[in-house]
């Protein structure tokens, strides 16, 4: 019994010692496997790390992208971005942006200008001195081209508009909240901060990158409120008219659907690319205060003691269909002599002839400006004060109103300058000379004839201008809200009332309503004042002329972020470029290069130059109606009608599509949606052998307008003296003429 014992002690010893063997090697092999897993768990931890850091990266760009600096949206919101061209390129894709809302524009009437009666109940002012208005109205417009607002697209962006739920105050000082990033936009531009914050920032290449989220919302909160005047829109002419509006002592409230101010004229960041989104080509704005006596946009800013700093030049290179290539400088006898070189003596002697013809209308254009003008009788007054030059500008007001092509055809018979004519008128109307009025082009003899005028580009872009009006509407009290779409305009007792605002007020859950206690200005198009009136607030007449009023072309634009390596320093920063010489409103045939950074290097990356190419106001709209944005046929119609602008880049620099790292297309249906243009149209296309652009009033008591559907039209400037016109119009005449006095004029 005690060996069997032994024996079971000895197997249950042997056993437990198997099992504790098995035990050590099963814990062996575990710990290995344990060993494995927890490299295979680091390598993953770290790879989750990299990600975080993507998505914080592009989590950053996205916010730059749809937030600060890519604006999108007039008094209306979205947005979208690029194509890439059809040759091959480096990277090259489509990079996502949204776009600041434009609006330099307002409800217009049909010729005649029947039914308009400023917002203050008087007819306007006499017939007499409307027609003698009419030069510093239309030649305002001149001085800075034709550039127009424009906004990038891209297919790989949300298709959903930012939300205007969330509005925002713009101030110089705080940035309330989440938004605060998006609004650096509007704040002063320093140049060398913002060179060195955008050379911090690495250029990565430009891959495809999805915009699937919105930028940071604002606290909610109720916007209800009440002021003096409510403007609509924050493109240049509503910003003119609101910061005159608070220099007169109004309490205004300019209200801007996007989450940028400045509408056509802001700027965009991508990449470290800081791009204009429209006007890029200025004059007359630098100098001290006082030195400029007819341009209406300085006029303003000194008005409001603001200035911008420019980078001054004199000249833009034309190319020609048959390959040559000639300056166009801002001074009198140069620009006959390059007349003389490239249409022959007849061409320059027909030039001079056409410049003798003009002197009269040049200097009635320079004796009323656009500062003294108001759409009520008061303008007796505040015009009556120029005296004699009222009376000049009274003996050619026929001329001046007519179309520029009743001159032209008494001394031009030169093919090639006839067709010259027509490019210069279309450039700067999106009309050529058969209807464009005389009074611009008045202005713009006479400003390049004075030898005083400079062609300036403002340091940061056209940023710049947007920041020094939103400082000066703010430093006088006003107000500008981002986010802050208008529905509808509130007519009660039979006037403009005030304007509701899409969505609710905070928790009350009620519509948010801003009241007007002077006046309503609607710095929207034509097309979309109308949209914005209930039915049966102005007559069906009128809102069908409204409605039916003739329109410019569109466009395609092409931004570009290039590799500068080994290009010519000789670069200039403005060509026009047209596909063939007459015929300039025919599609895609003239085409605008703007290249900034030959001016501003802090613009883009360093060793990168930025470029904005576009068709100019003759890209039809039909070609893309009934197309869907995000879809393979869009993407197809984007990269076939960017063709045009790529073969023009091609004759300034040969290799851009190599040199591509960041490429963004803009079409019509951009224009539509981001801008609320209807159609996507430049503008109205109002010919002056048939009638004339109308002034701010309307049939509505107390609804106004300013912006590039009034007079004088389209362009900066012009858009600019429209808003000093109803600004004007609205202040008690003494007033007016105490700016007047205080502008020196």
């Amino acid at each position: 019994m005690t060996a069997k014992l032994a024996c079971m002690e000895q197997q249950q010893a042997e056993l437990v010692a198997q099992l504790r063997a098995e035990l050590r090697e099963c814990q062996a092999a575990k710990a290995a496997e344990v060993g494995q897993l927890k490299e295979q768990l680091a390598e993953i931890a770290e790879q989750l790390r990299q990600c975080q850091r993507i998505v914080v990266e592009l989590k950053a760009e996205v916010h730059h992208l749809r937030a600060g600096q890519v604006s999108s949206a007039e008094s209306s919101n979205d947005v979208e971005v690029p194509a890439a061209p059809s040759a091959p390129q480096p990277a090259a894709a489509e990079v996502a942006h949204a776009h600041a809302a434009a609006a330099a524009a307002a409800p217009q009437q049909a010729a005649g200008g029947a039914g308009e009666a400023p917002a203050s109940g008087p007819a306007a002012g006499a017939h007499a001195l409307q027609a003698a208005a009419a030069l510093a109205l239309a030649g305002a417009g001149s001085d800075e081209g034709a550039d127009l607002a424009n906004l990038m697209e891209g297919s790989h962006i949300s298709e959903t508009p930012p939300s205007s739920e969330a509005p925002t105050h713009i101030s110089n000082t705080v940035l309330s909240g989440a938004v605060g990033p998006q609004l650096a936009a509007v704040q002063p531009f320093k140049p060398a901060a913002a060179a060195a914050n955008r050379r911090r920032r690495p250029l990565r290449p430009c891959a495809a990158l999805s915009v699937d989220q919105q930028p940071p919302a604002a606290a909610s909160r109720d916007l209800s409120h009440e002021t003096d005047v409510v403007i609509i829109g924050s493109g240049i002419g509503g910003l003119c008219c609101a910061a005159l509006l608070a220099r007169y002592g109004y309490s205004v409230t300019v209200l801007e659907s996007h989450y940028l101010a400045g509408g056509a004229a802001h700027s965009f960041e991508i990449q470290g690319y800081s791009c204009d989104a429209g006007p890029s080509f200025f004059a007359g704005l630098s100098g001290p205060p006082g030195s400029s006596k007819t341009n209406p946009l300085k006029l303003v800013l000194d008005a409001v003691g603001e200035s911008v700093e420019c980078v001054t030049y004199n000249k833009w290179i034309v190319y020609q269909p048959n390959g040559r290539s000639f300056e166009c400088v801002c001074d009198a006898d140069a620009y006959a002599e390059n007349i003389r070189r490239e249409g022959g003596e007849e061409a320059y002697r027909q030039w001079k002839e056409l410049e003798q013809l003009m002197q009269p209308l040049q200097e009635g254009a320079a004796m009323l400006p656009a500062a003294a003008l108001r759409a009520d009788p008061g303008i007796a007054l505040t015009a009556g004060r120029f005296g004699p030059g009222l009376l000049k500008a009274g003996l050619v007001a026929g001329q001046l109103t007519a179309p520029f092509s009743a001159l032209v055809d008494k001394a031009v018979t030169n093919p090639w300058l006839r067709s010259f004519l027509d490019l210069e008128c279309f450039i700067l109307s999106g009309m050529t000379a058969k209807d464009t009025i005389c009074a611009e082009m008045a202005f713009m003899f006479g400003e390049r004839h004075s030898g005083e005028t400079t062609i300036d580009y403002p340091v940061g872009g056209s940023k710049a201008i947007v920041d020094a009006l939103v400082r000066g509407i703010e430093k006088h009290g006003g107000r500008v809200l981002l986010r802050s779409h208008v529905e509808q305009v509130l007519v009660e007792g039979g006037r403009a009332a005030g304007v509701r605002l899409r969505g609710s007020g905070g928790s009350s859950g009620r519509p948010e309503v801003v009241r007007a206690r002077r006046a309503v200005v609607s710095n929207a198009s034509v097309w979309d004042t109308m949209r914005l009136l209930p039915d049966g607030t102005v007559p069906d007449d009128y809102r069908r002329q409204c409605m039916d009023t003739h329109r410019t072309g569109s466009f395609v634009h092409l931004h570009l972020g290039i590799d500068a390596t080994g290009l010519p320093p000789d670069l200039e920063c403005h060509y026009l470029l047209p596909n063939q010489w007459g015929n300039f409103e025919a599609p895609q045939n003239v085409i605008n290069v703007s290249i900034p950074t030959v001016f501003d290097p802090s613009l883009a990356p360093p060793g990168k130059h930025l470029i904005h190419a576009y068709t100019a106001g003759n890209e039809p709209y039909e070609v893309w109606e009934g197309v869907r944005r995000g879809t393979p046929e869009y993407a197809a119609l984007k990269e076939e009608r960017s063709q045009c602008l790529w073969a023009a880049l091609e004759k300034i620099i040969p290799d851009v599509r190599l040199r591509a790292e960041l490429v963004l297309v803009g079409t019509p249906l951009t224009h539509e949606r981001f801008l609320r243009r209807y159609k996507g149209t430049y503008g109205p296309a109002i010919s002056a052998a048939d009638g004339s652009f109308p002034g701010p009033g309307t049939p509505l008591p107390g609804l106004l307008r300013c912006g590039d559907s009034c007079a004088p039209g389209i362009g900066v400037p012009a858009a600019a003296a429209s808003g000093m016109i109803a600004a004007n119009t609205l202040a008690p005449v003494w007033s007016h003429w105490q700016l007047l006095d205080a502008l020196g004029l």
